[in-house]
């Protein structure tokens, strides 16, 4: 699979430019057997997709190769895809169901080693890790070393809804169970994070104007089925959000 990687990171798709074709043209063009179409798919989503494996499973390595057997099974089983969803989403979903089965295989050993400050520091986006107030890199530590003491449903649950700002009903779709089981996943979540976070609201309430406090609702919710946040911020931009590693994309994947 490793000239996935190549055309992923070429972005050669025919004669036509990428913007011009949807992620449902670019798949349909794998299942019809065009070479770089699949690779076009990975140039797009890698990045997403390794923050959310990154963040679920808080190990590089972890997060690689469960991004590259989700790749890998995406690749094999495109024409699976009934497109009930949107293909990011049936990518996502892959993902996290990768991410799971690793934790699910791995009982014998820790699945979040994020209690040292180099791997705190790997979770972090680049750009923060080198200029970003040291402060707000407290922050992030804080909060990845309380992520990784949820269990990995809560976890993964809480990285797509309030990391990586998708509404509660499509991370129900990603997940693949019903719109209420996240909102309880993320609520008891919230719940056991309140004791370990609650030491961080007296110096970022004022200057965020927020005003959130663990476990506490922010007054609204967004985009009108996103459940209210707690003071577990955002990592990265709301769905669009990139941390680009080389070796996130290795292969490709999965099932509709």
């Amino acid at each position: 699979m490793r000239t996935l990687i190549q055309r992923g990171r070429e972005g050669e798709v025919a004669a036509e430019p990428s913007g011009q074709l949807s992620d449902s043209d670019l798949l349909a063009r794998h299942v019809a057997g065009e070479p770089d179409a699949f690779g076009e798919l990975v140039r797009r989503h890698r990045d997403r997709l390794w923050a959310v494996a990154l963040r679920t499973l808080g190990d590089r390595e972890e997060a690689a190769d469960a991004v590259q057997d989700a790749l890998i099974s995406a690749f094999r089983a495109a024409h699976t895809f009934r497109g009930q969803s949107a293909v990011t989403t049936w990518l996502h979903r892959i993902t996290v169901n990768a991410c799971l089965d690793r934790v699910r295989k791995a009982s014998s050993r820790k699945t979040a080693p994020v209690d040292d400050p180099e791997r705190l520091d790997q979770l972090m986006e680049p750009h923060e890790s080198a200029e970003a107030p040291a402060e707000r890199q407290d922050l992030h530590r804080e909060l990845f070393a309380a992520l990784a003491t949820l269990p990995v449903e809560q976890r993964a649950a809480l990285v797509l809804v309030d990391m990586q700002g998708y509404p509660v009903a499509e991370a129900a779709d990603v997940l693949d169970v019903p719109v209420g089981t996240v909102k309880s996943r993320c609520a008891r979540g919230r719940a056991r994070l309140a004791p370990l976070l609650t030491h961080l609201r007296g110096g970022n309430s004022d200057r965020s104007g927020t005003g959130d406090s663990p476990g506490q609702e922010q007054g609204q919710e967004t985009a009108g089925n996103r459940t209210p946040r707690t003071s577990v911020p955002p990592a990265a931009a709301p769905r669009d959000a990139e941390t680009t590693d080389p070796a996130a994309a290795k292969g490709g994947g999965g099932h509709a």
